[in-house]
């Protein structure tokens, strides 16, 4: 997520001192069959962060430093090999992690706690391409290699470089084939979510029957188009809610859509909002209540929750995001 979800984070890096990290939290409630969609107990209203496997200037976490209101925890991130689709994963020794089995043990608690833990495939500088028959195969062989290897619930895709769709819900599908309980998020720029039409959104519908969540990136965007028409600026409530029904009234289930914020100013270019306004968001589309401007026709209280760019920024920022906007997640209807 680089340049949705990280490319101002490079940037801006130098400007951030690392602090120690937060332990972790216990905001989520134990998931049940009841809230329970998938093998993975991934609960009707789901926080996402992305954990970095690397250090840029934020907090540097191991995964059992990550906040417990985080349903899931994306992997960042898994990256292209030489072979054209495949990607790979190694563990950056910026993150103090003395061996892999240390890793797959923290993965293993985290599940046992009922959160998923899933590898995100990309980045603003990721290229990796699936564009055939080949490298759709050689995608999902890898993947799920990489699942089996380390013990992940599922995989993000972030790719921002350019998708092919049928090639992409190929791959994906040879994934699931495998793995049928597979958690699978998605964290497009909002200029990929503007239409039914676009390759990331046609990627979604295509996968929509295990689609677990499209957490779009709702900053260092500039202003777009809401399902209405008009045009809203980012890090307002009616960009995050009039965006948001795009999907909600272009073919995605509310339990498909999430909201996809940076974890404080420091993690984003643009389009930053304090927790507040997230959760305003989140009644508006839910409730009908805290709307700006733009208020839905109707509401979707099946709508999945919300995603941060990062854990480890969540955790620079003192865990604002996962103690209130997680909080008020899971409080949902």
């Amino acid at each position: 997520m680089l340049a949705g979800l990280a490319v101002a984070l490079l940037t801006t890096a130098a400007l951030v001192g690392t602090s120690t990290a937060q332990a972790a939290g216990t905001h989520r409630p134990a998931p049940s069959a009841a809230t329970a969609t998938t093998a993975a107990a991934v609960p009707r209203h789901a926080v996402t962060g992305y954990w970095q496997n690397f250090d840029n200037g934020a907090t540097v976490q191991k995964l059992k430093d990550v906040d417990g209101a985080y349903d899931i925890i994306a992997v960042s991130f898994a990256e292209a090999t030489g072979q054209p689709g495949a990607v790979t994963f190694q563990l950056d020794p910026a993150v103090g992690y003395g061996s892999a089995d240390e890793f797959k043990a923290d993965i293993k608690a985290k599940q046992a706690a009922g959160t998923s833990v899933i590898l995100s495939v990309g980045g603003e500088r990721g290229a990796v391409s699936v564009s055939d028959a080949a490298s759709a195969k050689n995608f999902a062989d890898s993947v799920s290699d990489l699942m089996d290897e380390y013990g992940f619930n599922g995989v993000d895709i972030d790719l921002e470089n350019g998708l092919n769709s049928a090639y992409m819900t190929q791959a994906l599908k040879a994934v699931h084939d495998r793995h049928a309980d597979i958690v699978v998020t998605m964290a497009p720029q909002t200029i990929d979510m503007q239409s039914p039409q676009n390759e990331y959104f046609k990627t979604a519908l295509g996968i929509k029957d295990f689609l677990t969540a499209v957490n779009m990136q709702y900053y260092n965007s500039g202003s777009m188009n809401g399902c209405d028409g008009k045009v809203y600026a980012q890090g307002t409530v009616d960009f995050l809610t009039a965006l948001a029904c795009i999907q909600l009234e272009g073919g995605l289930e509310p339990s498909q859509v999430g909201i996809g914020v940076p974890a404080s100013a420091r993690a984003a270019g643009g389009g930053y909002v304090a927790p507040s306004v997230v959760n305003a968001a989140l009644d508006c589309l839910t409730r009908g209540s805290n709307c700006g401007s733009f208020k839905p026709a109707k509401t979707y209280p099946g709508l999945r929750g919300a995603m941060t760019w990062s854990t480890n920024w969540d955790a620079a920022n003192g865990n604002a995001f996962a103690a209130q906007v997680g909080a008020h997640v899971h409080g949902l209807p």
